[in-house]
This record gives C-alpha cells, sequence and structure tokens, in this order.
C-alpha cells in the first residue's frame, strides 16, 4: 500500500478508501443489499490486513448504522483509534449545514462511531437554505473544539466551492481540504470547473463511485448482483447514459485483457493517472479489496488513459444539487 497526506494537514492515509455505505442495516428507503455486522467486520478486517487505514461514512447511511456498524468492526478486529482514518458527513438531516444541524449531527456520528474525534468531516451537499458563513463558522468551531481534524466537502458545482473556500480565507475560517465528488470513467463532467477548483486550493480528491457502482468492473452493463437488481439511485445516476457508457465499459475490458488485470484494476489506475489522492472503493466482496489494492501500483500510460477515454460525451448532471433537487 502507499500513503500520502490529506490536502493541506498532516492526515495520512492510504492511497484507497474504503466506502462505508455498504454497511448498515438493510431497508427499503434506503438500500436493501448491505451487508450484516459479521460481514462488514469481516470486511473492515480485511481491508486494513491490507494496509487501508481511511475508511468514509455519513450520518444517513443505512440511517446511522454504517457508522455503528464500522465501529464494532474496528473494536473487534483490534484496531486501534490512532491506526485508522475515519471520516463522515453532515446534510441529510434536518436543519441540513444550520449552525444548529451541524452541531447536534457531529455529536450523534461521534457517539455511533464511539470516538471523541473524526479525522475528516465533510458537508454531503451544497445547502441553498444556509448562508455559507454559518456552516463554515459552525464547522470551524469543530476544529477548534479539537472534534474535528479536518474538513472536506463533497458533490457541488465549481462556484460553490471556490466560494466557500474564499469565506474560509476571509473570516480565518479553516478551509476544505478534500474533495468527495462524483467521478469515474464514465462519469466525467466535474473536470470542466470543480475539479480545477479543487487543485486551485491544493485539495486532495477523494473520488465517490470510482467503478460507477459496479458498471466498469464487468462487461456487460447487468452483472445481476443484489446491487445491480435492488438500486434504485444507481439506476437513476447511469442508466440514461447506458448506451455512451458501454463504449467505455468495452475500452476498460479490452485493456484489462491486454494488461491481464481485472477491469476494476484498470478503472481505478486511471484515477491515479488523474490524480486523485484516495478513490472511496465501496466493496462487498474480499476479492474487491484485492484488486483495488493492486490497482494503487498500476501505472497506466498516457496512450492507454487517452484509449479509455476517447469515447465519452457529455452527461446529465449526476451529484451537484441544483435548488430543490433531492439526490
Amino acid at each position: 500500500m502507499e500513503y500520502t497526506t490529506l490536502g493541506k494537514t498532516d492526515i495520512e492515509v492510504s492511497r484507497l478508501c474504503v466506502g462505508c455505505m455498504s454497511y448498515g442495516v438493510p431497508s427499503e428507503d434506503f438500500h436493501l443489499w448491505t451487508l450484516s455486522q459479521e460481514d462488514t467486520t469481516k470486511m473492515v478486517k480485511h481491508a486494513f490486513d491490507l494496509g487501508v487505514n481511511f475508511f468514509d461514512t455519513a450520518n444517513c447511511y443505512a440511517h446511522g448504522t454504517s457508522e455503528e456498524f464500522l465501529a464494532r468492526a474496528l473494536r473487534d478486529s483490534g484496531i486501534r483509534r490512532q491506526e485508522v482514518v475515519i471520516a463522515s458527513k453532515v446534510y441529510f438531516n434536518e436543519g441540513k449545514l444550520s449552525s444548529r444541524a451541524i452541531r447536534r449531527e457531529i455529536e450523534g456520528s461521534l457517539r455511533r462511531l464511539g470516538t471523541d474525534y473524526l479525522d475528516l468531516y465533510q458537508i454531503h451537499r451544497y445547502d441553498y437554505d444556509t448562508p455559507i458563513e454559518e456552516t463554515m463558522a459552525a464547522l470551524h468551531e469543530l476544529v477548534q473544539q479539537g472534534k474535528v481534524r479536518a474538513l472536506g466537502a463533497s458533490a457541488m458545482f465549481g462556484y460553490q466551492l471556490h466560494n466557500m473556500q474564499i469565506c474560509a480565507e476571509k473570516n480565518g475560517f479553516t478551509p476544505f481540504s478534500t474533495l468527495q465528488n462524483h467521478y469515474n470513467l464514465i462519469y466525467r463532467e466535474d473536470e470542466r470547473e470543480l475539479l480545477p477548483v479543487a487543485r486551485q486550493y491544493g485539495m486532495s480528491l477523494m473520488p465517490y463511485s470510482p467503478l460507477a457502482g459496479g458498471h466498469l468492473t464487468h462487461p456487460e452493463w447487468e452483472s445481476g448482483s443484489p446491487r445491480s437488481r435492488t438500486d434504485q439511485v444507481l439506476r437513476r445516476k447511469y442508466d440514461g447514459a447506458r448506451k455512451n457508457d458501454m463504449e467505455i465499459i468495452a475500452r476498460v475490458s479490452e485493456l484489462a485483457g491486454r494488461r491481464s488485470v481485472s477491469m476494476s484494476e484498470i478503472a481505478l489506475a486511471w484515477h491515479y493517472a488523474k490524480g486523485v489522492t484516495a478513490p472511496i472503493v465501496g466493496a462487498t466482496n474480499p476479492r474487491h479489496f484485492d484488486d483495488a489494492v493492486r490497482a494503487v501500483r498500476l501505472r497506466l500510460t498516457d496512450e492507454e488513459v487517452a484509449f479509455l477515454e476517447v469515447p465519452y460525451r457529455a452527461h446529465e448532471i449526476q451529484g451537484a444539487r441544483r435548488p430543490g433537487e433531492e439526490a
């Protein structure tokens, strides 16, 4: 495993992050395919044994049980708190990013995770209903109190991230050190504005859905997995551009054959070639982490990167929210 630091902080992380949306109590109004506590513990321990020390969850994942499952998995695996970097998020809750909501939600996350601090606290979306000064001040307060070591942003538009960073600069607040946005070979819209802004501020990129919910891991569109059969969010994100995406998937498959590696290794290696710090992989099978760890050291040539990217066409925005949208 390779390691680096987040943004301009001294927080050392593996070049791979475990996405914990896959863990927690299944439910009709979240996801039906999440793993049990027993399986979550196996996955967390396997990832840690491979050298992965970075875990990303959220207050809303499986209605908070993702945080609880992660805490128990770490404890039952004998992994000490100081050996891991834990990230969580706030937004999909009452009050979104108001100061009152942030102060309330951090306490809930800390309680469920069984810790007195988070290494990284991220805003899950941009809040149109709360002044950014209020949000940034409340987040800065958490850093000053020692409840949070660093701050991160997630899916939003480029101008929104720029405005929030400017707000931090002007008021002496803690700026964002990371960006967790929607980014993969079949969704690259953030290359236009959001990623350049993140790089301008020296932010580490830790994209979610780096494998497009599994679409980039097999040559067919459907896999027959529980997630493929039941995840309606996944369908809304990707089915609309299926024809174009299948052209890209075919190239991932072809290059994987040429390099004698898995498709997921190729899709993740593309992220590293694009300057990503730590893609977030939501694995549900130990071999998924095995493939992901191998990808860290897989180097693609400029020609191979171009080969994968050529078929891409502009997609509808998926991730950043417009006023009134709930995605």
